[in-house]
């Protein structure tokens, strides 16, 4: 089924035009990619919430690896992230890529812990002929990944529950969030 679009033509004519659902999706898209490029202009960035959250956790998963604070386990090449899972991540980096996006939830969201992130990190359980069910993530993966960032000195535990971000780590993580943005920028150029 097709729904009427109002299309305005070069002579400022109105027309209606009949396009397919897939068609206004595009429009719709396309209508919020120049509405946020509108308010990206002027933007100047200083923290995390700035930059798009791919590019700050490619970024900040770099920046631990250069860093050589992150302890690997002998573990991580064979663990499975999830009782969902059948294999182990097949890139060699992914602990580092974890870790920068937990850093980057602990910093929007303050008082997150190892079940929330246990929660957020979950993901369908195939079982075969039987409906998919909700499977929680890996505890040992959450929980060392906080143990480390603390002994780093980016996060410490909250009174409240959970963890939350430091202030020496709110400052690096701001730090490499603008070289991210500069990063992007020189990209687009």
């Amino acid at each position: 089924a097709r729904q009427p679009f109002w299309l305005k033509t070069e002579k400022q004519c109105v027309v209606p035009c009949f396009l397919g659902s897939l068609a206004l999706q595009h429009l719709a898209a396309m209508a919020v990619q120049f509405y946020d490029a509108d308010f990206k202009e002027g933007l100047k960035v200083k923290t995390v919430k700035d930059v798009e959250a791919d590019k700050f956790i490619v970024a900040f998963a770099q920046h631990l690896k250069r860093q050589g604070r992150f302890e690997i386990p002998k573990w991580a090449d064979v663990v499975k992230t999830s009782r969902s899972k059948e294999l182990p991540p097949s890139d060699p980096d992914w602990l580092y890529v974890r870790t920068a996006s937990m850093v980057r939830k602990v910093y929007i969201r303050a008082g997150t812990g190892v079940g929330g992130f246990r929660k957020v990190y979950g993901g369908q359980q195939r079982r075969g002929t039987q409906t998919k069910h909700f499977c929680k993530s890996s505890g040992k993966v959450a929980r060392y990944v906080l143990q480390q960032l603390e002994e780093m000195g980016l996060v410490e535990q909250d009174e409240n529950g959970g963890r939350k971000i430091t202030k020496e780590g709110q400052r690096e993580l701001d730090t490499v969030a603008v070289q991210a943005a500069e990063a992007v920028e020189v990209e687009e150029d």
